[in-house]
């Protein structure tokens, strides 16, 4: 029985691939630098940008090497089934980079050059456009304030009191058990009056819960908790 070894690369030439592999990379990077511009929390990682450009030029690839081979493509999917992430991811905004390289790295791979220039300089544009402009940002600033108590006699009331002193409106979020029972967390939202330092709300609460923590989360959503 003959042993052949069929070339399949005639369906597209080396130009192709320097192309298709070079436009990516380009696109995902220019991605990557918006993403790092336009970035606003404590959660940067470098590792991510770096992991979008490689992601883009990869997707090239594959759609190189899929083609229009409907076969190729299912024992594709059956491959990369497999695979588990176990990052979580922190923002949603960033599964939405993750779709945008791999979208450019499609276009790219399948040789629609000017779709995947075009597509990603507007998308990236209007990107930059929403962090210039701060688009549907929320002006209501809100702090979260965690406050530890002992679990003997009924300590709400007196924090509620001190609530009231020092902010304009409060919530009651959660109260839990912690340390096997010894302290109770009671966790509110709150929007502080005007001039009110946050460590005077310290100070204060302090005095109800017999010397146990308190913590004040000031711009909590745009830090990762």
């Amino acid at each position: 029985m003959p042993f052949e070894i069929q070339d399949l690369s005639g369906t597209f030439s080396v130009g192709d691939i320097a192309i298709a592999l070079l436009l990516s990379f380009v696109l995902s990077a220019m991605i990557g630098w918006v993403y790092r511009f336009t970035h606003r929390n404590v959660s940067y990682s470098q590792s991510y940008v770096q992991t979008l450009v490689i992601l883009g030029m990869l997707i090239s690839l594959i759609m190189l090497v899929v083609g229009s081979n409907i076969a190729r493509a299912f024992a594709l999917v059956g491959a990369l089934s497999v695979v588990r992430f176990r990052n979580a991811i922190k923002e949603t905004r960033d599964v939405g980079f993750i779709f945008l390289v791999m979208g450019i790295g499609m276009a790219a791979g399948t040789r629609f050059y000017s779709l995947a220039i075009i597509a990603a300089v507007a998308i990236c544009l209007i990107i930059v456009v929403m962090y210039r402009f701060n688009w549907f940002a929320l002006n209501v600033q809100r702090q979260v304030v965690k406050v530890q108590v002992p679990p003997d006699g009924d300590r709400t009331a007196g924090l509620q009191d001190v609530l009231i002193r020092f902010t304009t409106e409060f919530e009651l979020v959660s109260m839990e058990s912690i340390r096997g029972g010894a302290l109770t967390e009671i966790m509110y939202t709150v929007r502080m009056k005007k001039g009110v330092e946050p460590g005077g709300l310290i100070a204060a609460l302090g005095e109800q819960n017999a010397g146990q923590k308190v913590t004040v989360l000031t711009g909590y959503d745009q830090t990762d908790l």
